[in-house]
């Protein structure tokens, strides 16, 4: 997606990409020590929305002397940023391209996100959040938190297509020609999950898990509008393009159809593309041809609108 040729191409644009407060991976987090108290920060991690991340990127273009984007890219939670932008600083984007995400999450969203976060508290090992300070981490729990999320992720489509209802090692023995199991592995797709579940405990902070999934929960500019989307949209300033795909049945093509119309209703200038993809949520993570063409075109467009040296992008986490 990003680099020399690609469809945001590094020839012509100088892309910035922001770790989120509250993140494991580089910004400071839940895992690092409050120089308060000289201990892990753990629990005690402020509570962060979309529009504390935005916030915080604006302070960096600031110390970085950049006035205005030539565009906010993100997908999924991501793409809540990029929108977030155009309503916070609006004069500040130019353009924004919103992936695969959603101006609100629905209740079923947010309820996979709650048995997700319960998987994780409920961990013996979780100790109110403050579970470094026992020396262990709540593995069980971010285990079980990542194979709902994956499962939110991918298609029935893809699922059945990868693993289908193909078992491990079937097993000889019983009178139906195979021996059962009730706590085993025995099929695929079960292994599958547990190796992800497995893989990602081993790296990701279980307090990020929960600050990540509730600034999902909790990002709905409409809100302080009576929900009326249009009228919150009418901030916006920005040219959009909206990209959504036909099996993501977490942020559907509606949704994305949703912020289009409120867009049109405030006569802002929009581009939209349903992609036609099997694989899910995951496919705006993927190299999917008619997905990066659309994106690549896109930019060849703002680069063709703006000055030579001047060329600056976004990107939201």
């Amino acid at each position: 997606m990003i680099g020399p040729g690609k469809p945001v191409d590094t020839n012509h644009f100088f892309v910035i990409g922001v770790n989120n407060l509250g993140s494991c991976f580089g910004s400071t987090g839940p895992m690092h020590t409050n120089p308060d108290t000289g201990k892990v920060y753990g629990a005690d991690f402020p509570v962060v929305t979309v529009e504390d991340w935005v916030n915080a990127q604006a302070l960096l273009l600031d110390r970085l002397g950049i006035q205005q984007l030539a565009a906010v890219l993100g997908g999924s939670l991501g793409g809540m940023q990029a929108l977030s932008w155009t309503l916070q600083h609006p004069e500040r984007v130019r353009h924004a391209v919103v992936v695969a995400s959603a101006p609100n999450l629905t209740a079923e969203n947010i309820a996979f996100n709650e048995v997700a976060r319960r998987a994780i508290v409920t961990d013996p090992d979780f100790h109110g959040g403050h579970f470094y300070q026992h020396g262990v981490v709540p593995q069980r729990g971010l285990r079980i938190a990542r194979m709902v999320g994956h499962i939110t992720y991918l298609s029935d489509d893809v699922m059945n297509e990868k693993f289908g209802r193909e078992l491990r090692e079937p097993q000889v023995g019983s009178a139906t020609g195979y021996k059962y199991s009730t706590q085993d592995v025995e099929f695929q797709i079960e292994s599958y999950l547990r190796y992800q579940g497995d893989k990602f405990s081993e790296y990701f902070d279980a307090n990020t898990y929960l600050l990540i999934t509730r600034a999902l929960d909790y990002f709905d500019p409409a809100r302080t509008y009576g929900g009326n989307l249009s009228a919150a949209f009418a901030r916006t300033q920005a040219k959009f393009l909206l990209v959504s795909f036909t099996t993501d049945w977490r942020f559907s093509p509606e949704r994305s159809r949703e912020m289009v119309r409120a867009l049109l209703d405030n006569q802002r200038d929009v581009s939209y593309a349903e992609i036609d993809a099997p694989h899910g949520h995951d496919a705006f993570l993927l190299d999917d041809a008619r997905y990066m063409n659309v994106v690549r075109s896109y930019f060849a467009r703002i680069s063709g609108e703006l000055p030579a040296l001047a060329t600056h992008t976004g990107g939201a986490a």
